[in-house]
């Protein structure tokens, strides 16, 4: 993985050195086409390849199958090939699509991830799960599909609206909450400069974070044991996202997941309830939610929840923290108990 303020410039020469030659196709949406599309041509024309270039509206909603179906005809006229390359250029949506049509199409297209939002660079584009939406489910028909590369130019976050940035921080906060007690201290005491988007700041929030999630896939790589700590905070946070018709960003969703499995813990007596307090007062501080909006539903966030990929043998499975760096996977926490956490988030302050 390649981070750093200009690694847009560096596309052609990397794809070359991975050995890509003739056609690349960049997918992308409209508005980051309008950014970043032009340095992304330039960088693959000097190198001699050959830019294709697939532009979608931007949104969850094109997470679809019909969408994917779009893209699969696009890269039959295009002449794609089994060694065509694919580009991810964009967020989250963006990645997770094409690296669904890459894991699809011809059984498996080289897959290479440009992520241009916090969410993409720390999270969405490492570890290989690529899916789309069916219905109000969140990535529930999908694959693993590792890419050949990602760059991750972090000169691109100076773009993205204040709440597409905090959405980022969310998976940043999880991630050294559940593993690296002295990266969520340095967020503690730093909190205003990443919020800033100071350029050394970011380089280096993104660089540990990526990290963090690349050490946690490498031990688990089909998300059978280990990996499944990455949930953290995403077991009601999906079910918040999916009530809310995806109205909330996934990063708002997993704070107030973070903040509900924290209940959890501390009534459980796995963790201390201070550190739960530490853990959404960094929240709070770095401008995430913590309650869920009273126009969601909480029977649809329950009944979300209990379709939810994180349902093993009829029982809930949480991640729970037992303090801050150290996480534990738990398959027996109670129907009830998650009712009671889901209720609370609705009044907690």
């Amino acid at each position: 993985m390649s981070v750093g303020a200009g690694a847009l410039g560096l596309i052609g020469e990397e794809l070359s050195r991975l050995g890509f030659s003739g056609t690349v196709v960049v997918v992308t949406d409209e508005r980051v086409a309008g950014l970043f599309a032009d340095a992304v041509e330039r960088s693959l024309l000097a190198s001699g390849l050959t830019p294709q270039f697939v532009v979608i509206p931007p949104g969850e909603q094109q997470k679809s199958l019909e969408t994917a179906s779009m893209m699969y005809g696009r890269l039959n006229e295009l002449g794609a090939e089994r060694a065509t390359p694919l580009v991810a250029l964009g967020g989250g949506v963006v990645g997770d699509l094409t690296g669904f049509v890459a894991a699809t199409y011809f059984r498996g297209l080289p897959l290479v991830h440009v992520p241009t939002t916090l969410l993409a660079q720390v999270d969405s584009s490492i570890g290989g799960k690529v899916a789309v939406n069916h219905g109000r489910l969140k990535n529930n028909i999908g694959a693993f599909h590792q890419p050949a590369a990602i760059i991750a130019d972090t000169s691109c976050l100076a773009c993205l609206p204040e709440r597409e940035f905090r959405n980022g921080l969310a998976e940043v906060i999880k991630s050294a909450a559940i593993r690296d007690e002295a990266f969520f201290s340095y967020l503690e005491q730093d909190i205003g400069q990443i919020l800033g988007r100071d350029a050394d700041a970011l380089e280096h929030v993104v660089s540990v974070t990526a990290r963090i999630k690349a050490s946690v896939v490498e031990e688990d790589e089909k998300d059978t044991g280990i990996r499944n700590i990455l949930n953290y905070g995403h077991t009601i946070g999906h079910g918040v996202e999916s009530a809310s018709g995806f109205s909330l960003c996934h990063g708002e969703c997993v704070a107030i997941g973070m903040v509900a499995a924290g209940y959890i813990a501390a009534s459980l007596g796995v963790a201390p309830a201070s550190e739960m307090e530490r853990q959404r007062r960094l929240l709070v501080e770095a401008g995430l939610p913590v309650v869920v909006p009273d126009y969601i539903d909480a029977e649809d966030v329950l009944s979300a929840m209990t379709r939810d990929k994180k349902i093993s043998k009829g029982r809930l499975r949480f991640a729970l923290l037992s303090r801050i760096g150290d996480v534990a996977l738990h398959n027996d926490v109670p129907v009830d108990l998650a009712r009671e956490a889901v209720m609370r988030s609705y009044a907690i302050a």
